[in-house]
C-alpha cells in the first residue's frame, strides 16, 4: 500500500522488525509489544482496514479520512484520537498540513494530510534514545507532538525576518500601500500559526492530567515540556502581533502628520496669496495711476504695500513653521 510510510513493531522498547498491515492483528496480541504505523493520505479502504485491526471508532475514522479538522483530542473506549495542525517552510513560504493520531495501549497510528514532514526521523530519534520507548506508545506520542512543536520554531523565525525586512519602511512618513498589505499579510499569518500551535498546549495539558492508562505518570514531565515550549511560542507570536498593530498605527499616524504639514503649508501660502488677491481685486488692475483714482504714485504704492504685507505674513508664518 503506497499510503503506508512506516509499520514497525517494538517489544520492550526495542525495534523488532517491520510488519505488514495484514500481520498487525497477530503481532499486537503479544505482551510488551506495540506497533507504530505511519500513513500518508490513505484512501477509504486503508482506513477501514486500520479501523478493523485496532478497533477504532467510526467517527474518528471519518474525521481522519476527510481531514480539515480543528486541532483537538477526543477519547474513545480503547483509544485517543488527536488532531494536530502542522506547519513547515517551503521556499520561505509557510505551508500547513494535518496529522491525525490514534493512540492505544499497544499502537500508535499517524495519518498525515497535506504538507507535513515525514515522521521517519522521529522514529530514528526514538530508537537512538531507547530509554523512552520501553514506556510504550505514550512516549512515541510525545515524540510526534514534540516534533510538530519544534517545526513551529523555524516558521516564527521566518516571520521575524519578514518583519525586520519591512520595519524600515514602516516608519516612513508617506503612505505605501504595499507596506500596509505586507504588514496585514504577516499579521494574518501570525494568527494562523497561533491557531495551529495553541491547541497543542491544551492537548498536552489534558495528556498530563488524564489518560493515565496511555500516558503514565513518568511521562507527564515530557508533555509539560511541550506545553512550556508552545506557550513560549504563542507568547512570541502575540508579542509580534502587538508590534505589528503598533507599527501600523505609527505608520498611519506619521502619514496623517505629514498630511497635516502639507495642509499647513498650503494654508500658509494661501494666506500670503490672499493679500494681493484682496488688493488687486479692490482696485481692478485696469488703472491709470490709482488708487483713489488719480494718484500718480497709486500703482507703485499698491505694489509696495502688497509686497510688504506678503513679506510680513511670510516671516510670521515662517517663525510658526507653517511655510
Amino acid at each position: 500500500m503506497t499510503s503506508v510510510m512506516d509499520s514497525v513493531v517494538y517489544r520492550d522498547g526495542a525495534r523488532i522488525s517491520d510488519v505488514a498491515i495484514d500481520d498487525i492483528g497477530e503481532v499486537i496480541k503479544q505482551p510488551g509489544t506495540f506497533v507504530w504505523l505511519g500513513l500518508h493520505e490513505p484512501d477509504d479502504k486503508v482506513l477501514q482496514r486500520i479501523q478493523h485491526l485496532f478497533g477504532l471508532h467510526e467517527l474518528a475514522i471519518e474525521d481522519a479520512h476527510h481531514a480539515h479538522q480543528r486541532p483537538k483530542i477526543e477519547a474513545y473506549s480503547n483509544s485517543l484520537f488527536i488532531v494536530l495542525k502542522t506547519a513547515q517552510l517551503e521556499s520561505n513560504h509557510v505551508v500547513y498540513g494535518e496529522t491525525h493520531l490514534f493512540v492505544g495501549p499497544n499502537f500508535l497510528v499517524s495519518v498525515r494530510h497535506g504538507a507535513s514532514s515525514s515522521y521517519a526521523q522521529v522514529l530514528q530519534r526514538c530508537e537512538d534514545g531507547t530509554k523512552g520507548l520501553p514506556k510504550g506508545p505514550g512516549f512515541a506520542l510525545y515524540a510526534v507532538l514534540d516534533f510538530v512543536a519544534d517545526n513551529y520554531q523555524p516558521v516564527v523565525a521566518q516571520f521575524e525576518r519578514d518583519f525586520d525586512a519591512i520595519e524600515t519602511d514602516i516608519f516612513k512618513d508617506r503612505f505605501d500601500r504595499l507596506v500596509i498589505e505586507r504588514l496585514y499579510a504577516l499579521k494574518r499569518n501570525l494568527l494562523e500559526l497561533r491557531n495551529a500551535a495553541l491547541p497543542l498546549a491544551e492537548i498536552s495539558s489534558e495528556l498530563m492530567r488524564l489518560h493515565e492508562d496511555l500516558v503514565p505518570k513518568e511521562l507527564r514531565a515530557y508533555f509539560r515540556d511541550i506545553q512550556d515550549h508552545v506557550s513560549r511560542l504563542v507568547g512570541l507570536i502575540d508579542g509580534m502581533r502587538d508590534m505589528l498593530t503598533t507599527a501600523m498605527q505609527v505608520n498611519l499616524a506619521l502619514v496623517a502628520n505629514n498630511q497635516n504639514e502639507v495642509v499647513k503649508r498650503l494654508a500658509g501660502w494661501g494666506a500670503i496669496l490672499a493679500i494681493p488677491t484682496v488688493v488687486f481685486s479692490l482696485y481692478g488692475m485696469n488703472f491709470q495711476w490709482m488708487p483713489e483714482l488719480k494718484w500718480k504714485a497709486g500703482y507703485p504704492m499698491a505694489v509696495a504695500f502688497t509686497a510688504l504685507c506678503c513679506i510680513l505674513v511670510y516671516r510670521r508664518l515662517r517663525r510658526a513653521g507653517w511655510v
